[in-house]
């Protein structure tokens, strides 16, 4: 464990504000910085995200996979010795719930146009 490397990241948020930064071990999943990241959420914002699901790391212009390690997803290009690897924070926007907004307005919501091909 004592030659187990950790790697100094900070999460950049949409209106950007930082997360961190902190310390990770190059053995971290992508998927527990997620956690991390919706557990440290600033209690002020109001679009914080529930699930792991609902939020992508983006570093060096790749969108991270929820089951990589840290040292896997790492990009030796943009990264500086010793430097603080900054990962960007995108959000999934809410999604609908369908049956809901059916019910709300009493009539299935109707597709398409309302020609009539003969």
């Amino acid at each position: 464990m004592a030659d187990e490397e950790l790697i100094q990241v900070k999460f950049r948020l949409a209106d950007g504000t930082d997360i961190g930064p902190g310390k990770y071990s190059s053995v971290t999943t992508v998927g527990s910085l997620k956690e991390k990241v919706i557990s440290q959420w600033p209690k002020d914002k109001e679009n914080g995200r529930k699930t792991i699901n609902d939020v992508k790391l983006i570093n060096a212009g790749k969108i991270l996979e929820n089951d990589k390690t840290l040292a896997e997803s790492r990009s030796p290009v943009s990264e500086i010795p010793g430097g603080v690897i900054t990962m960007l924070v995108v959000l999934r926007p809410p999604i609908a719930d369908k049956k809901s907004e059916r019910l709300q307005e009493g009539s299935p919501k109707k597709s398409g146009c309302s020609c009539t091909i003969l």
